[in-house]
């Protein structure tokens, strides 16, 4: 890659221990970390653009981040000295050159998250910084009805904190769902951006569906754009994942 150009880095880390990605001084953060290392490596500064800016506690497999570099740098090279200097709840999956204007955030075309409830009697001890622990028994069908109709095009105000700096509270939804495996019951959500706390503020509003503590017919209010104040409680982040970010192929 003589005389610089633009890579793509493909990211999953476990959140639990980080106050999410973005740099914040005195806190230790998956942005922080990365942009310390790749740094180190490249003897120059690094300044990452991510398709997500996952909060505290949550957890991504399939985050994207690009980075301009100056000079000729080996993608493989590259990926291994870093994986070999982060912590071991941060790993570069991929390395990848890509056109000079690509922009990980920019580009997207979808983001694809989940959330993993356990229902069971018992927690986990062994998978508990990875699930939300419901001992409640749920009603599945209803918790079905609400992700159908969060499908769409909607008004997510009451989705996200009220002090906010997004400007439009839009969004068009594309897969909104929930599907079971075994014990778990697992939320799968897609949408070309996301407001801020949007899955998991959705997510605690559900889950009081299921519970029998809301009526079904109060989301269409909720996403004709009501009040934050109006809807559930934000589910823990323990329980979400970033699973994918989208491009097109051309990019």
């Amino acid at each position: 890659m003589k005389g610089g150009g633009k890579l793509r880095l493909d990211i999953e880390y476990y959140g639990t221990d980080f106050s999410g990605w973005a740099k914040q001084p005195g806190h230790a953060t998956i942005e922080g970390h990365l942009e310390a290392v790749l740094g180190r490596i490249l003897q120059q500064p690094v300044r990452l653009s991510v398709a997500g800016r996952t909060d505290a506690g949550v957890h991504a497999r399939g985050q994207v981040a690009s980075l301009a570099v100056g000079g000729a740098v080996d993608p493989e090279r590259l990926q291994w000295s870093a994986n070999q200097l982060l912590p071991d709840t941060i790993v570069i999956t991929g390395v990848y050159r890509v056109d000079p204007g690509f922009d990980a955030r920019a580009d997207a075309v979808s983001r694809r998250y989940s959330y993993t409830v356990l229902q069971r009697a018992w927690p986990s001890a062994f998978r508990h910084r990875f699930v939300h622990f419901v001992r409640r028994q749920l009603d599945f069908d209803a918790l079905s009805a609400a992700a159908a109709m969060v499908r769409g095009r909607h008004d997510f105000t009451a989705f996200t904190p009220t002090v906010s700096e997004h400007r439009y509270f839009e969004r068009d939804v594309d897969l909104s769902e929930w599907r079971r495996q075994g014990e778990l019951l697992v939320y799968q959500v897609r949408a070309r951006s996301f407001l801020r706390g949007m899955v998991r503020a959705l997510v605690g509003t559900m889950l009081e569906i299921g519970r029998g503590y809301r009526p079904l017919s109060d989301l269409e209010r909720l996403l004709a754009g009501a009040g934050r104040s109006e809807a559930g409680e934000t589910a823990p982040a323990s329980g979400l994942c970033l699973e994918e970010v989208e491009y097109r192929r051309d990019r």
